[in-house]
This record gives structure tokens, sequence and C-alpha cells, in this order.
């Protein structure tokens, strides 16, 4: 062999030893000098950034929350954030057959209050705000107890997704499916919907409460048949109070 191949193969056998150091060595440095991956790469990503997702999520909530007024309008932050963070749950399982709507209910409020709200969550409008009643059984004006078991005649906490409608005896009704284990997936059974009633009106403000229903999230009649053509057929629905056993307790905002 001459003098120029054995050159030619010393060189090419250091460029490979080079090669294969560097590569591990890059293996072997820290997290925090490699490069960053896209955050499609979920199982690489750095903590730093599925921090930063978490956080833009949350601010978008509250950018949302002051976006419609809903301050204003009287919904609590804290219904708003856990009704939205069960719906962007249940549409990101294909769960939601209308994406287009939420509904928040929002049983902090007194119930001469207009504490039902209805949202359009494409257009990012509050499109209608109005009355509803809680359970007999539930509280007076203020509710305050809630019941998952039939004949209670007790409203139902959590999240709900909407169904058919039937004829029945108020009228155009809605089904609803309580999709909460232990909190209210006894609706059905209890036929739990959402119809109208002439109990349930905006002259009963000045009066000590407002009418109660049988535990069904009962509207004014110049309203319900309007909201009921919107939310129906696959909708999510969130009956929200503060209580700490539904808070700590349910898997759709804990999860």
């Amino acid at each position: 062999m001459n003098l120029k191949k054995k050159s030619i193969i010393a060189t090419s056998f250091i460029a490979l030893i080079s090669a294969s150091f560097v590569s591990f060595a890059g293996a072997e440095r820290p997290v925090a000098e490699r490069v960053s991956v896209p955050a499609t790469a979920s199982a690489s990503t750095p903590v730093t950034k599925v921090a930063a997702v978490a956080t833009n999520t949350v601010s978008t909530v509250a950018n949302l929350y002051n976006e419609m007024n809903l301050q204003a309008a009287g919904l609590s932050k804290q219904a708003f954030e856990l009704a939205a963070k069960g719906y962007e749950k249940l549409k990101g399982a294909h769960r939601l057959g209308n994406e287009r709507y939420l509904t928040i209910v929002d049983f902090s409020q007194s119930s001469r209050a207009k504490r039902f709200y209805l949202i359009d969550m494409i257009s990012k409008k509050l499109v209608t705000n109005t009355f509803v009643a809680h359970g007999k059984n539930t509280g007076v004006d203020q509710a305050n107890s809630f019941s998952n078991v039939p004949s209670s005649n007790k409203s139902s906490l959590g999240f709900y997704l909407t169904k058919g409608t039937y004829s029945g005896k108020h009228g155009t009704s809605l089904k609803l499916s309580g999709i909460e284990k232990g909190f209210n997936d006894n609706a059905e059974a209890r036929a739990i919907v959402v119809h109208a009633a002439d109990y349930v009106n905006a002259g009963r403000v000045n009066s000590a409460y407002m009418g109660r229903s049988q535990g069904c999230p009962a509207l004014p009649n110049d309203v319900a048949a309007e909201v009921i053509d919107k939310i129906k057929n696959g909708s999510a629905m969130f009956l929200y109070y503060p209580e700490q056993a539904y808070l700590n307790g349910s898997q759709m905002i804990n999860s």
C-alpha cells in the first residue's frame, strides 16, 4: 500500500471516531442544554413549555370572561372557569354533538337573579341570560342543598350533556344526561329536564323567591323554546355551586 492510500485511510478513521464522540457527547448533555422540540412531541416537551401552555390556557379563559363582561352579568368567575374546563375536556374527547353552546347555571346566586347563562363559544357571546328554577328542597331563595337521589326534589350539580326533545306537560322539553357519577348520573331516571314553567318569570323578582321545581332547571315561558332549540343534541351544561363535596370530588374538574 502506498503512502497516499495510507494517509486517506487514517484520515477517514479519525473522522469516524470524532463523529462517534460528538454523537455520544450530545446524548449525554443535560436536558436544559438540548435543543427544544416542537410542542407536538409531548413525550419530550420541556417542562417549561408545558407550564407555558397551562398558563396560556388560564389566561385565555380569563380573557374570555372579561371579553364577554360576564362579571357584570353576575356570573361567578369560578363557575365560568370550571365550566370552560369541562367544556374543553368534553370537546377534546369528542363527546359534544353541539360544540357551539355552553350553558351555565350559577346556583350561588339568588333564585330571583338571572343566573342562567347561554354562551356561544364560537362567536364568544353571551346570547341568553335569564331566570332558572332550582329544586324545591334545594332551598328557598338561595340554593344550598343538592342531591342525586330519586324523589329528593333537589337539584344536582355538575356537567350534563343535552339530548333530544319531547312534548310533555310543560310543552317542548329537553332531556339531560348527567355524566358525573354520584353527583347527577341519576338525572334521566329522575326525569330531570329543561322545560318552561309559569312559576319562573320576571314578575316574581320582588317576591321572597322564584318558583321552584322538582329538581329541573325550569325556564321562563318566553325563552324556553328558543333556548332548548339552540342547546339540544349534545351541548354541555354545567350546574354550579361552590359545594366542597362537589369541588373536591368531581373528576370533570379535578382530572
